[in-house]
């Protein structure tokens, strides 16, 4: 058996057995197979798929590439959840605290930006100090003091996905049904978590454009995790446009302190407490409309800023620069050049400024401006008129001005009459 006949299996559309999936994962893990053969590899996935018995077969494997948390000392339910990436995309920053303020453990393990989409990772990096990566002791033992933890993918727990992870992103082969779903819930199971909330994104800005293709996602995952145990529910949203107003690392964990100070834009608070009702109901504190009500206690008390604090400090975060965020040396306010309303924004436009001044990467070594991004301040239906500000683009290099200021003009669409109102919840699973 060879990687050069597995890669020919796949390329043809044929099956591939377990122990082709096997020596696949194991060797690329172990630096036995190089990148651009995983790379075809990918790629013929992209293109062909797996079936379900490879795509459980694939999971698995990642999986046991490396350790498998085991948090049954710990008492109570223990939960994660996952966004597929968005732009904007700032709600494990809020709905970690709310929950766990609560009372339900979480243990979040997060990955990195994909594509023009932010991760959690880097937007907590942003914050001096943070510590993305606690070993296995202090995650659990965290996790039993703090009651949730922060953290990023440990080179022990599902290195395959972690490697692959990377190569996806470089290799353009990012949305791939089977690749998204084995690497979501390779991570989650490996995390040991009892009950997985999954955020699916359809539209412009993230890897899903279209619903149908979304929900077969949303199957494939909710199929991966039940049959391991777990109990899994997914929440589908509308990422045609940017979630909330910050679009951009540090940007973003200001926009989260607000949001959990109960200053939030409507659809990020919309979205928060779907997630937080859902998480918790799974959890076992009540019904979905109960769980909502204790979502929305958590910020009206104080409580959830509070927790955050909380995360924040004892993960090694300065708490203090938490809450007073640096601006960029250099900024731009893009004007309205005519009257009207705001039709729409086209997220996968505004997630590309963003790019351009820095907030994300165009290869996997590419080093992030946390300060960089783009702050709205319109949203969809607003009135503007002419000379009205509609962002602000933040960076520290004033190179990157230029490109990201002429995709922000195109990103807004300014119209004679409001639009209809937006739908940002789909479905629930």
């Amino acid at each position: 058996m060879t990687m050069l006949d597995i890669i020919e299996k796949k390329k043809r559309g044929l099956p591939l057995s377990d122990s082709e999936i096997e020596f696949a994962v194991g060797g690329y893990t172990d630096g036995v197979i190089p990148d651009y053969q995983m790379s075809a590899f990918l790629m013929a996935v992209y293109f062909n798929g797996m079936d379900d018995r490879e795509l459980f077969s694939f999971t698995r494997c990642m999986i046991n590439s490396g350790d498998v948390l085991n948090l049954s000392d710990i008492s109570g339910v223990k939960a994660d959840k996952h966004s597929t990436g968005g732009v904007g995309d700032k709600t494990t920053l809020i709905v970690v605290p709310m929950v766990a303020s609560c009372g339900l453990k979480v243990a979040k393990m997060s990955g990195r930006g994909l594509g023009n989409t932010g991760g959690t990772v880097d937007k907590l990096e942003s914050v001096r100090g943070f510590n993305t990566q606690p070993s296995g002791a202090e995650f659990t033992e965290q996790l039993k003091r703090v009651g949730a933890v922060l953290s990023g993918q440990t080179g022990k727990l599902a290195p395959a996905d972690k490697k692959i992870y990377a190569l996806r992103d470089a290799t353009n082969t990012v949305d791939s049904i089977p690749l998204i779903a084995s690497s979501v819930m390779s991570k989650k199971i490996a995390s040991g978590a009892d009950v997985i909330v999954l955020d699916v994104k359809v539209g412009r800005g993230t890897f899903m454009r279209s619903a149908n293709d979304a929900e077969l996602l949303a199957d494939t995952m909710i199929s991966i995790g039940e049959s391991y145990g777990k109990k899994v529910s997914v929440v589908m949203s509308d990422m045609n446009e940017p979630l909330g107003f910050a679009i951009g690392n540090s940007l973003e964990v200001s926009e989260a302190v607000s949001a959990l100070s109960g200053d939030a834009p409507d659809d990020l608070k919309e979205l928060c407490n779907v997630l937080a009702a859902q998480m918790l109901s799974l959890g076992g504190f009540g019904t979905v409309s109960e769980c909502e009500r204790l979502a929305e206690d958590s910020i009206s008390s104080g409580r959830a800023l509070e927790k955050f604090k909380e995360i924040i400090s004892a993960q090694g975060g300065d708490v203090d620069y938490m809450l007073n965020m640096p601006k960029a040396e250099f900024q731009y306010e893009l004007k309205s050049v005519s009257d009207g309303y705001v039709g729409g924004i086209f997220a996968d436009l505004c997630g590309a400024a963003a790019m351009k001044l820095g907030a994300g990467r165009v290869r996997k070594e590419d080093k992030i401006d946390p300060l960089a991004g783009v702050r709205l301040s319109k949203k969809r239906g607003d009135r503007v008129n002419a000379g009205d500000t509609l962002a602000t683009l933040y960076t520290s290099e004033r190179e990157r001005l230029n490109e990201a200021a002429e995709l922000m003009e195109k990103a807004f669409v300014i119209d004679g009459a409001p639009p209809k109102k937006r739908n940002l919840i789909i479905k629930i699973k």
